[in-house]
């Protein structure tokens, strides 16, 4: 959320008149926000099947590191022919080549899979965050209108706070949350940590 925005309702503010400031908590409302809550789970669950894939590839190459082991064994069997133990040295060494590719496949599955992640959780934030930004200014220009709204929960330099005082008296938290929840499906309007008492 950036440190202020500055709306459109300014051109309806007399120039004489005094600028009037609200101020929201950004990290109160991006948590409490339904959107943010899907958005989180869609992520996690993806992010667990990312790592079920991943895990099946680490499987199959410990798999056929056990079966080049096991190729090796049989190919410095002294028990058979010279031009058996040939044939399978070399099935060993198609074994192992196999085994180095799959290590690439996996590497590599894991550079993509990690940047996709990202990538889609940037989207996410980017399409939550305009629609806050819109929550704010709808809020803003209600009667009797601000022209400036600062974000309390914003950081700056050396992660030390923006605003190091704020009355709650101008405080559009709680609207804008209620503006951004109001079509919020059912099962995710419920507040957190709360759950219907068995009868």
């Amino acid at each position: 959320m950036i440190l202020a925005m500055t709306f459109a309702s300014l051109a309806g503010v007399s120039a004489q008149a005094q600028t009037r400031i609200a101020t929201i908590d950004g990290k109160k409302i991006a948590g409490g926000y339904w959107k943010t809550k899907e958005a989180m789970a869609a992520l996690k669950d993806r992010r667990e099947d990312l790592l079920k894939e991943l895990k099946g590839l680490s499987e199959d190459v410990k798999k056929g590191e056990e079966e080049y082991k096991k190729l090796m064994d049989d190919a410095n069997d002294q028990a058979v022919s010279p031009e058996e133990r040939d044939k399978r040295k070399k099935a060993a060494e198609t074994k192992l080549k196999a085994i180095s590719e799959l290590k690439d496949r996996a590497r590599e599955f894991d550079r993509n899979a990690s940047a996709n992640l990202n990538e889609q959780a940037q989207r996410m934030a980017e399409r939550i965050d305009e629609k806050i930004r819109a929550a704010v200014a709808a809020q803003a220009k209600l009667t009797p209108g601000y022209a400036l709204v600062f974000d309390i929960a914003a950081r700056g330099a050396e992660n030390k706070t923006v605003v190091a005082y704020a009355s709650e008296e101008n405080d559009l938290t709680a609207a804008v949350l209620k503006q951004l929840n109001a079509d919020a499906p059912p099962d995710t309007a419920k507040p957190e940590g709360r759950k219907e008492e068995k009868k």
